[in-house]
């Protein structure tokens, strides 16, 4: 515990420059950035540096140190290489080289010690950011996060940090940010169909029964599922819609059909933004 203050590190102005004096109702906020000697920094967990503010009158006499901060002196990883994005079905993909062996931080570090990898986003245009994701530092060469939560047809900044963290003996663990890497631009363009249909069944009404096919398949679950179309051919003719608006469930029923002729059928899945999936496989009835 500092006691008293030695050789100071560095002095900060106690008024800005410039402007006028604030009144004693302001808060006033000061920073000062003390960069560390390199030689300072290792991989001990138990090594910190403390820090305390005296303020000083007009004669350099102060009253006394300020409470006091204890900074981790244990090194950080510099940011992710290769950091990059692409759009896919099913989010955003993130991926980056995973590398803490050749990054100034020895691969095999003390049990106290680990590293994450952060993803932190933000929509165009905002200041509000949200962490999309966390990673550890494993063994993989190159490691991959994909951001499901994102709106589509959306502007997109992402940046990763990576974070060191000290496991503390009776104490909440530590965590120290490294430095960022420059933000990347995504645009969240849904160019991507829903799933294909499948278990589609056909079953054609008895006899005796006004004429009909009814048809039946397994639910696509994609989020943005708008509906499903309806095809129809019969043997060696070109499949047609049959469906004027997309079926909001999976099931059909085609009065539109002719005794004595049998049918092929299939069904597609289509999305809010009118992406289209593959038909699925055929299924086919003879209507009596």
């Amino acid at each position: 515990m500092l006691t008293q203050c030695g050789t100071p590190v560095g002095e900060a102005a106690a008024q800005p420059a410039s402007g006028a004096a604030p009144s004693s109702k302001q808060k006033v906020s000061r920073s000062y950035t003390d960069s560390l000697n390199g030689q300072l920094l290792g991989d001990d967990p138990a090594s910190f540096i403390t820090y305390a503010i005296e303020v000083l009158n007009a004669g350099g006499r102060g009253a006394g140190l300020s409470n006091q901060v204890k900074v981790s002196l244990v090194r950080t990883l510099p940011p992710p290489r290769e950091f990059a994005a692409r759009v896919t079905g099913q989010g955003v993909v993130l991926t980056w080289a995973n590398d803490p062996g050749t990054s100034g931080v020895p691969a095999i570090t003390p049990a106290a010690v680990h590293y994450l990898y952060r993803i932190y986003r933000r929509q165009q245009g905002s200041q509000d950011e949200i962490l999309a994701g966390q990673i550890a530092a494993e063994s993989e060469p190159i490691l991959t996060l994909t951001d499901s939560s994102i709106e589509w047809e959306r502007t997109y900044e992402y940046r990763a940090e990576t974070v060191t963290v000290i496991a503390r003996e009776n104490k909440p663990e530590l965590q120290v940010d490294g430095d960022d890497t420059p933000e990347i631009k995504v645009f969240a363009d849904d160019v991507f169909p829903p799933a294909v249909p499948a278990g589609l069944q056909a079953v054609a009404s008895g006899p005796g029964q006004k004429t009909f096919v009814d048809l039946v398949w397994a639910p696509v679950t994609d989020v943005d599922l708008d509906g499903y179309n309806v095809y129809r051919h019969e043997e060696g003719a070109v499949p047609a819609k049959v469906n004027a608006a997309p079926l909001k469930t999976p099931a059909y029923r085609d009065t539109s059909v002719v005794s004595g002729k049998s049918y092929l059928y299939s069904v597609s899945a289509i999305d809010v933004r009118g992406n289209e999936s593959g038909r699925s496989e055929e299924a086919g009835e003879s209507v009596q």
